[in-house]
């Protein structure tokens, strides 16, 4: 399934580690919802990513964004990923099905063994992406990966976000049509 800007979303609902469950139909953010997928605990990219994240979200908040990450890791890994990453402005979902991920457009890895933090990787886990729903449940933005490296840098969407919301810019890629 291959997602598409202007139109809804898939399904999203998983539990978090301490804001019960989340489910991206009755987030009610003033502006939008940054749902960004990480690949688990093994991943340190991940972690460094999301301490940024961690950081900024509240510059995101003062935009009407809301934000969570989300792993197909297990509660006590997603709790693992929390405390290395620190903080208390990010909300941590866990235990997404990979056949959610799917839905979103995720790729799937299988594990290799230990990581260069010596944690084990799953057997399988989705690799990253990064998406902005707008509060009406529609796609304005997603990045999606196949592997750990080379993400969206969350300082760009944040001064990125100033000029959507100035300018009322539209979602791009909207087109399906013939070509």
């Amino acid at each position: 399934m291959s997602l598409i800007p202007r139109q809804q979303v898939p399904q999203l609902v998983v539990d978090t580690l301490d804001h019960g469950t989340f489910d991206l139909s009755t987030e009610n953010p003033g502006y939008a919802t940054l749902v960004v997928f990480y690949r688990g605990q093994h991943c340190p990219i991940c972690a460094t990513y999301l301490k940024e994240l961690e950081r900024l979200a509240p510059e995101f908040a003062e935009r009407g964004v809301t934000t969570i990450a989300i792993s197909s890791d297990p509660e006590d890994r997603a709790r693992g990923m929390a405390e290395t990453v620190g903080g208390e402005n990010l909300r941590y979902g866990y235990g997404l099905p990979l056949s959610v991920a799917r839905d979103w457009g995720l790729y799937t890895s299988t594990g290799r063994g230990t990581t260069s933090i010596g944690i084990e990787e799953p057997e399988l886990f989705s690799e990253p992406g990064v998406f902005l729903v707008r509060a009406d449940g529609t796609l304005y933005f997603a990045s999606v990966q196949t592997m750990p490296f080379v993400r969206p840098h969350f300082k760009e969407m944040v001064g990125a976000l100033d000029f959507v919301k100035a300018k009322d810019y539209p979602a791009r890629g909207e087109y399906t049509g013939a070509v």
